[in-house]
């Protein structure tokens, strides 16, 4: 006995799926069912009303490739899905494999659809019509294969403020008020004309580069068939005719040299510096060679060389990290959320900004840029010992009896060791320079701290740390 299967211009999807699970639960072979309707030349009898004993069950990879591939316009597309149906029922071989000759023949169906819905988002052509209330555009145009159900989704999404036609031989696709429905196809409407269109070729014809020109994938990417629905490709041939000559116009106009300005701004700005004293006499001196300082590539993002500030005879040093992104921009240590931190324990313990020197163990804000912003970044090892030349020449001008080290990158350019902090926080140890150095926490650690318990803790540490640092002998 054999079957007919006559399946719907709309929804074939759903009807391929209920009318193959209907034959695989009776065991009725491939080779018995004729998709096509009953148009051969035998008897055929349609499927029977009620499911069978039979269950399948079928990977979800299949329910997925099927999903595509009814799509496509061969009229064998039926038959060769319920014959992968019914050999993973069976497991005879393994149908959805490229290695297996159905399978390589499903896959390439549904690349082919892939590619067609594609073509048809990128060359669709939508024309406004007349209105009296919500905007109506119409649209015609030829797929490949039968993807204007799947395909409209995506304009119902993009243009779902408005309403639309989009017309192809086979079936037309309309969305009113916000709703999408299919209805038969038929001949090419008759559009009106649009003037945008005159727009949009204008700029189609100001963006063509014809020295990017390759006809090969130009072809390959729009292909001839879409070009008679294009307004703007009618005016290719003329551009490809003239694309040599317009070549040789650009030549002829291009730049022979670099437009004044061109050079990097702190390429020009510096080469109009003074040059800075190989080794500074004084603090002040110093503070001007800083400035001018390439010791390392942070120079070349960073705003300016923020020097240290406060009392030029201190008897306490306080070191952290490097400027913020607060500190580049205004040229001083310590102002940005952690500078006011550390400004308002220090407050606590006592201790008067301008009685003491801060500065930062790197002079150039490092960070890495995020939209507008700039997020900071650790300084490594090596640009640490480049700036540390920097920080010696602060240790020999001002000679204080105490130096304060705010963070782990403070504590290696001041003692050379990058042990943990935990057990180093709140001890002397002696600096490179000879002197005493004591450990803390860096205020901007603690602003990091998520547990409010231990930002507690660090908190009343730093006071302590502080309070030592104002009383040392």
């Amino acid at each position: 006995m054999s079957f007919a299967v006559t399946l719907p211009d709309q929804g074939q999807f759903a009807a391929w799926r209920q009318a193959a699970r209907l034959a695989i639960s009776h065991r009725i072979p491939p080779g018995k069912i004729d998709w096509a309707g009953g148009a051969g030349l035998f008897a055929t009898d349609p499927l029977p009303d009620s499911p069978g004993p039979h269950q399948a069950r079928v990977p979800e990879q299949f329910v997925k490739l099927a999903g595509s591939v009814i799509w496509h316009s061969a009229p064998e597309r039926f038959a060769l899905l319920y014959q992968a149906l019914w050999r993973l029922d069976a497991r005879e071989g393994e149908p959805l494999s490229q290695t297996d000759p159905l399978g390589r023949r499903l896959t390439l169906m549904t690349k082919a659809v892939g590619r067609d819905i594609h073509k048809m988002h990128a060359f669709v052509r939508f024309r406004e019509l007349p209105s009296d209330g919500r905007r109506r555009f119409a649209a015609w145009f030829e797929p490949g294969h039968n993807t204007l159900e799947p395909g409209s989704s995506f304009f119902a999404k993009r243009f779902a403020d408005m309403d639309w036609m989009i017309a192809t031989p086979r079936l037309t696709a309309r969305f009113e008020a916000g709703q999408l429905a299919f209805h038969p196809g038929g001949a090419r409407p008759d559009l009106p004309e649009d003037a945008s269109e005159s727009l949009w070729a204008t700029y189609f014809a100001n963006i063509f580069n014809p020295a990017r020109v390759k006809l090969d994938a130009m072809r390959s990417e729009m292909p001839k068939k879409y070009w008679k629905n294009l307004p703007e490709t009618r005016l290719i041939p003329d551009m490809l005719k003239d694309a040599e000559a317009r070549v040789q116009r650009m030549r002829e106009a291009a730049a022979s040299a670099p437009r004044p300005g061109a050079a990097a701004v702190s390429t020009r700005y510096r080469a109009t510096m003074p040059a800075a004293q190989d080794l500074p006499e004084t603090l002040a001196a110093a503070q001007h060679a800083a400035q001018q300082c390439r010791r390392c590539g942070l120079c070349e993002a960073a705003t300016r060389t923020v020097w240290g500030e406060g009392s030029a005879t201190a008897r306490l040093m306080l070191v952290g990290e490097q400027p913020g992104d607060r500190e580049d921009l205004a040229g001083r240590p310590f102002i940005g959320p952690a500078g006011q931190l550390l400004r308002h324990s220090m407050a606590a313990a006592g201790l008067d900004p301008a009685s003491v020197w801060l500065t930062n163990a790197v002079k150039h804000f490092k960070f890495s840029p995020r939209g507008k912003q700039r997020l900071h970044q650790t300084p490594d090892r090596q640009e640490i010992l480049h700036c540390r030349w920097w920080l010696g020449l602060e240790l020999s001008f001002i000679r204080p009896d105490l130096v304060l080290a705010l963070g782990a990158t403070a504590a290696l350019a001041l003692t050379g060791r990058d042990d943990p902090m935990t057990a180093r926080r709140g001890q002397i140890e002696t600096g490179l320079h000879g002197g005493p150095v004591l450990i803390t926490w860096h205020p901007s650690a603690i602003l990091r701290q998520r547990d409010p318990g231990a930002r507690a803790r660090m908190t009343e540490d730093l006071a302590a740390d502080l309070a030592t640092a104002r009383h040392h002998p």
